[in-house]
């Protein structure tokens, strides 16, 4: 396919990308349904692409996922909380004198959020990263409970006020003539442009060359245990945003926010997509939620003709419903939607010239076989 004719398709698709935004921003009733999926879609696609980051281009599985994310949003909710409305919020523990009069920007809250849950990957990445394989995985899900148990203990309620959580937090707001519905779009869009020049870049061949082969990639001179921690602080990083992010969206926190099944989510997410393909991650994410919060709430909904109920059709059916469907997914694509390959319109035009091709082989054979029958 010439250049040309990419940019053309790429201008189109992000033109009914735009007009799919813009439509859901104006619509009202059921449809604004829409409006949610794709804010939190955009969400839990950052999330799946941090862990994608870690998981599928550096082949360290890990399970703290739910940690970092409830790190960023605990940070972002404790310094944007407007002072005048502290005093609703700490309201049985009282608040630490250092955070009374504190109330940050959400800009500046955001980026604070990521660099902390950074941090807190800095640290136990020192210890962690010299374990593989599954010990690995059982040290960062160790994380994630640690940092869910310890937001909710006395000691630190002076500043996540415990298991009452945090509440009153400021959600998306207008960025001068952009509507705040599209602030989580716009952030997400910059931290997933990052992610990909990072791969793209001799950082992110490294990360892929650990994934492949460590011993093959320390005979080549990749310092493996800088670019372990790199991988996983800045994964950690994108997390944490992420978490600040579904705190903007959901106005409040508490630890049972960030159980460990939201780990396992993200990885489903993951998985669907292709561990090694950002696109695939982006792609499964939004259609994850569209089936879990939107097209299958359907089954919830209790059913009676006349005075017969219809059995399966009640609360929490439509979550069997989606693990059925899952695990047709990972039957029959067990490499996810992307495997380790990237979108592109190269790919979609060779998909269509190869079904045509067969489709044509596949008349000629027909036509054979029907010209030997007449003979």
């Amino acid at each position: 396919m010439e250049k040309k004719t990419k940019r053309i398709c790429s201008v189109c698709a992000a033109a009914a990308l735009l007009v799919l935004l813009i439509l859901s921003y104006t619509a009202t009733g059921t449809t604004s349904m829409l409006r949610s999926v794709l804010q939190l879609g955009a969400i839990y696609a950052l999330a799946a692409c941090s862990m994608n980051l870690l998981n599928g281009f550096t082949g360290l599985f890990s399970l703290g996922q739910a940690g970092f994310m409830a790190v960023g949003a605990y940070t972002f909710a404790v310094l944007t909380i407007p002072v005048n409305k502290k005093a609703n919020v700490y309201y049985l523990y009282g608040v630490a004198d250092g955070l009374k009069n504190l109330a940050l920007p959400s800009w500046l809250g955001l980026i604070i959020a990521g660099l902390m849950a950074a941090a807190f990957a800095a640290l136990i990445g020192a210890a962690v990263l010299r374990l593989k394989s599954d010990y690995f995985a059982i040290a960062t899900l160790g994380f994630a409970e640690i940092v869910r148990i310890c937001v909710a203990s006395s000691p630190l309620a002076r500043v996540t006020n415990g298991s009452l959580g945090l509440k009153n937090i400021p959600g998306f707001t207008d960025l001068g003539f952009i509507p705040a519905y599209f602030v989580p779009f716009i952030v997400v869009t910059v931290c997933l442009v990052v992610m990909f020049l990072l791969i793209d870049c001799s950082f992110g061949r490294a990360f892929k060359a650990i994934r492949e082969d460590e011993i093959a990639a320390e005979a080549m001179g990749i310092n493996l245990a800088k670019h372990k921690t790199l991988s996983f602080v800045i994964s950690s990083f994108f997390a944490g945003i992420a978490g600040a992010l579904l705190a903007m969206y959901l106005g409040a926190v508490q630890s049972t926010t960030f159980p460990l099944m939201l780990t396992y989510n993200i990885l489903l997410i993951v998985v669907i997509g292709g561990m090694g393909s950002m696109t695939g991650s982006i792609i499964a994410a939004f259609l994850v939620i569209a089936a879990k919060e939107w097209w299958l709430r359907v089954l919830d909904v209790e059913t009676y003709i006349g005075s017969f109920h219809v059995p399966f059709l009640r609360t929490g059916f439509r979550m069997v419903v989606f693990s059925i469907v899952l695990m047709v997914v990972v039957l029959f694509w067990r490499q996810g939607i992307m495997g380790q390959k990237e979108f592109s319109w190269d790919g979609i035009y060779n998909r269509i010239k190869s079904l045509k091709t067969r489709k044509k082989g596949a008349n000629i054979e027909k036509a054979n076989a029907g010209g030997g029958v007449n003979e």
